[in-house]
């Protein structure tokens, strides 16, 4: 028996194939684009064509995201607070509270001993702080967005962006720029501002250890390090955080093949 997970999210689509002993068997991530059941589908359509498995082998297939509702193909769905939650302790049964910052909204998650989602806050109405906001940033710099985190770590002079606004943000930067500010301080500014706005909504909600950082964004080290010094507190990064809602949606769909419980979930 096989299972998928698959989170839809605005920029990316993941997707997890787990066993019916919940051991991953391949994942993938690619872009969502405008057509988000597409999207799923073709995600799907690779996952089994890579693990050479033929499709009426896989017995459940459970949806998540911003467009876990678009998939017509999907079996069900939960919420991306609920999966992320399930996907992080499934790494580090340990973890308590979750960070998830995407590519257009961010999120923080506190769990009891048990693993279950007990508060959570969510900003989904504006893209500061996100992955969006980062391609800006890097557009406005002409940096590569990937090359962010490591450039930031080498920052010698504190320089500060107050605004979070992505468009007040960007002419920030156009202005610390023409004052010939090092574009390495100017990035190290950008990640302590999103440290700063996705700081309060952590606190929250409570920062409980150990915490865990997952989302496009977690692959910057320079925002979790900016993270770890505000919170005060060491943050854990899956080897790949962009998969850990598409993973706690494949637990969920094994449960729900299997005819277990949901436990912990927030439909």
């Amino acid at each position: 028996m096989f299972v998928i997970g698959i989170d839809i999210g605005s920029l990316a689509t993941k997707a997890v194939l787990l066993n019916g002993k919940r051991e991953i068997t391949g994942y993938i991530v690619s872009l969502t684009g405008p057509d988000s059941n597409k999207a799923g589908q073709m995600a799907i359509d690779r996952l089994i064509k890579d693990a050479g498995i033929h499709p009426e082998q896989i017995a459940y297939i459970l949806s998540t995201g911003y467009g876990r509702e678009n998939i017509s193909i999907s079996n069900g769905q939960l919420t991306e607070i609920t999966c992320h939650a399930r996907g992080a302790v499934y790494i580090d049964p340990g973890v308590r509270t979750v960070i998830d910052i995407g590519g257009q909204d961010s999120k923080a998650i506190s769990l009891n001993d048990c693993g279950d989602v007990i508060k959570f806050a969510m900003n989904d109405k504006c893209a500061a702080g996100t992955g969006r906001f980062l391609e800006v940033m890097a557009r406005a710099l002409e940096i590569d967005l990937q090359d962010m985190g490591e450039l930031s770590l080498k920052s010698k002079q504190r320089v500060e962006v107050s605004s979070m606004c992505t468009v007040f943000a960007e002419t920030e930067v156009i202005s610390l720029i023409s004052r010939s500010i090092d574009k390495i301080d100017i990035v190290a500014a950008i990640h302590r501002a999103i440290a700063s706005r996705t700081g309060n909504m952590i606190e929250n909600v409570g920062v409980k250890s150990r915490v865990m950082m997952t989302g496009g964004v977690a692959k910057n080290i320079g925002v979790v390090h900016a993270l770890e010094e505000r919170l005060d507190c060491k943050i854990s990064v899956p080897q790949e955080p962009q998969i850990v809602g598409a993973l706690g949606a494949a637990m969920f769909a094994v449960d729900r093949a299997t005819d277990e419980d949901d436990k912990g979930s927030i439909e």
